[in-house]
């Protein structure tokens, strides 16, 4: 679907960042990714159909993580995309403060 790398960032522009750097800042964006694509989902869901997707993102269930989205929340895909293309943006936007801050 989409890989989260060197090549990543540097399509933002961020090549330039310091190697040390780049593996917390992808982690960051990989949490903020989970956490808004959760937030989004999880509109309109039940307590109930919430708490089946926690256990099994709990149990690190991976397959059966992604059989229940495909079950429950079809168009998650759909939702991962533009939520990363929302948080892309945001960090163009937001790409001289951040390659000042590193060097700095």
């Amino acid at each position: 679907m989409f890989q989260l790398d060197e090549d990543f960032l540097i399509s933002l522009g961020l090549g330039a960042m310091p190697t040390e750097e780049k593996e917390a800042f992808i982690a960051y964006v990989l949490e903020q990714l989970e956490l808004r694509v959760g937030t989004e989902l999880s509109k309109g869901l039940s307590d109930e159909k919430l708490e089946q997707f926690e256990k099994l993102a709990e149990a690190r269930n991976q397959a059966g993580a992604t059989t229940w989205l495909q079950q429950n929340c079809p168009n998650y895909k759909d939702v991962v995309k533009q939520e990363l293309e929302k948080l892309k943006q945001e960090i163009i936007d937001g790409r001289d403060r951040l390659l000042a801050t590193s060097e700095g």
